[in-house]
């Protein structure tokens, strides 16, 4: 593998228990963590990094695979009316919405408004929580498919180091072969998320149905989400992995 192997993520998505899982097995190869804006994963691939956790949709240049879905929550006051309820349908709310999400362009003004009282706003729930408002709740948004969460990265950065670091997210064990995959990345919110099917490659269309699906059940962990609209998604390689990376170069 390669002496190097560098993982950037988007606000929200926390890498800490794969990192920490990669450096006890593989102690050998470094594993750099870059933290990108939301808007920065293209740049990011393009530059230093070899992988990235980024919210779709991604660019169709890039091969990805599903996470997880997070859930969408309204953030509001804590002493709202809507705050005495489980969850919230806007629909039936008398309430303005400064931003209706999925994820506001930028996440600390949404709140800023939502803090002044202006009226409630819509994000990952992820994003509420790495946000720290003390004097705001957040409360599920009724008939969200939420937003997708996806491990991405560029064909040629494909390397044994890549895989095996889709193995530590998709849960493979130490002992276990490639293609034993035993769940998908846990989701940080809630982790009820179902495993992702095992090997084959998946399209962006089946990929769109499995997500689909998984928002009608009503699900909010992991699912196989995939690239939004037209983004092809694999959940495997394309043939045998190169060797080599940006992690030495």
């Amino acid at each position: 593998m390669t002496a190097a192997l560098t993982i950037a993520f988007v606000p929200g998505v926390s890498p800490a228990k794969w990192a920490r899982v990669w450096r006890e097995r593989f102690p050998e190869v470094e594993l750099r963590l870059r933290p990108v804006g939301a808007d920065e994963v293209d740049d990011a691939l393009a530059g230093e990094a070899d992988m990235v956790f980024a919210r779709v949709p991604v660019s169709d240049a890039h091969h990805a695979i599903p996470l997880w879905t997070e859930t969408a929550v309204v953030a509001m006051p804590k002493d709202s009316p809507l705050a005495d309820l489980d969850e919230i349908d806007l629909a039936e709310a008398d309430v303005h919405v400064v931003d209706a999400g999925p994820v506001p362009a930028d996440v600390d003004a949404a709140l800023d408004l939502v803090e002044a009282n202006v009226g409630v706003a819509v994000l990952p729930q992820s994003l509420f929580r790495a946000a720290s408002r003390k004097n705001l709740v957040a409360r599920t948004l009724v008939g969200s498919p939420g937003t997708h969460i996806v491990l991405a990265w560029r064909d040629e950065d494909t390397s044994d180091s890549t895989e095996e670091f889709i193995g530590v997210v998709r849960g493979r064990t130490a002992n276990s072969s490639r293609g034993q995959d035993q769940s998908g990345g846990a989701d940080p919110d809630d982790g009820t998320a179902p495993r992702p099917p095992r090997g084959g490659k998946a399209t962006a269309g089946n990929t769109k149905s499995a997500a689909k699906k998984a928002a009608t059940k009503g699900t909010s962990g992991k699912t196989g989400a995939g690239k939004a609209g037209r983004g092809r998604v694999q959940r495997g390689m394309k043939g045998k992995p190169k060797r080599g990376s940006k992690g030495n170069r």
